[in-house]
């Protein structure tokens, strides 16, 4: 079977953005169930970032190389791969090595491009939206009618997060850094938004809720938001972790968590089974795949940066300006 060769983007031992250069490799014949993708569009995560910053090692069977969710052609299939024909356009999961003009994916984590979307916004689709339908329906088991906080609502899982939840009929609230952020959250459909450098989110939530709490918090911060997000929970609430910027170890009351009944969880999702990951993937298609079909629920790009310039998109990204998706155009 054909070896592909591809250049792709090495991060060598790690450290600074600068480390990332374009180098060439093979790309392996695929094998099981695995599927050749030549990637026309690659998305940039912050599980990239804390990667090549040496903060986030990969799972030991999965590719040493950066890049978590691609679109494009399958150009090639495995021998029990039989979901995909060649030709066929998908986005996919990738476990690493999505920053390459080709990449390995299970066929099970790989969606048809949805109709009327484009590449671009199909490749910004599998890592926040595996991410939050795992997390928020999944885990939270977030209901019509509930509360959700989302923290950091501008960011491409937050915007997803405040779509999802809304098209499925919760409330939305999220916490932003200024007052750009805040339209944008807003015209994704959030309906009260907290300027968190301005205001207290909990004293807020507290008076809004006149002191019963939302239902469901989904937090990629951690640090000292830890106890203020226990606080902020109602009888039976959920708060979900999904990272830690502001770090994991933190001392904890636990007191809420005995008197409101709540529920403290999260996940990842790289480590997660092919079995797992194949799950979700089937559920987003059921679920999801009808909603982006219809113009709805659609990732909002901030800016595409050529594969080369892949330094100055996670420059971008470190520095939390930006308003959505980090794409890499890998195709010319």
């Amino acid at each position: 079977m054909t070896t592909f060769h591809t250049r792709f983007i090495d991060h060598g031992t790690g450290g600074e953005p600068s480390c990332m250069q374009l180098a060439e490799r093979d790309v392996p014949a695929p094998t099981g169930r695995q599927v050749v993708i030549e990637v026309a569009f690659a998305g940039v995560n912050r599980p990239d970032v804390l990667q090549r910053s040496g903060l986030y090692p990969p799972p030991p069977t999965a590719s040493p190389y950066l890049g978590l969710e691609v679109a494009g052609t399958v150009v090639a299939t495995g021998p029990d791969a039989h979901r995909w024909k060649l030709g066929d356009q998908v986005c996919a999961l990738t476990p690493g090595g999505g920053y390459a003009e080709y990449c390995l994916a299970d066929e099970r984590h790989c969606l048809a491009v949805p109709v009327g979307v484009d590449l671009l916004r199909a490749a910004a689709i599998p890592e926040n939206y595996f991410t939050v339908w795992t997390n928020l329906f999944e885990r939270a088991k977030l209901q019509a009618g509930e509360i959700l906080l989302v923290h950091g609502g501008s960011s491409g899982i937050g915007l997803t997060a405040i779509q999802l939840a809304k098209a499925f009929g919760a409330k939305v609230w999220t916490t932003v850094g200024n007052a750009e952020k805040a339209k944008a959250c807003e015209a994704a459909g959030a309906e009260k938004v907290i300027l968190y450098k301005e205001q207290d989110f909990q004293q807020v939530l507290q008076e809004a809720t006149q002191g019963q709490g939302v239902n469901v918090i989904l937090d990629m911060v951690g640090g000292k938001y830890t106890n203020k997000n226990l606080q902020s929970l109602a009888i039976n609430g959920r708060l979900v972790q999904i990272a830690f910027l502001e770090g994991s170890k933190v001392d904890i009351d636990a007191t809420p968590i005995m008197a409101k009944r709540l529920w403290f969880t999260g996940s990842t999702l790289r480590p997660r089974s092919d079995e797992d990951k194949g799950d979700i993937a089937r559920q987003l298609q059921e679920r999801v795949v009808p909603l982006l079909e219809k113009g709805q629920c659609l990732p909002v790009i901030h800016s595409v940066f050529p594969l080369a310039q892949a330094a100055q998109a996670h420059a971008l990204m470190n520095s939390s300006q930006h308003i959505g998706k980090i794409m890499l155009k890998v195709k010319p």
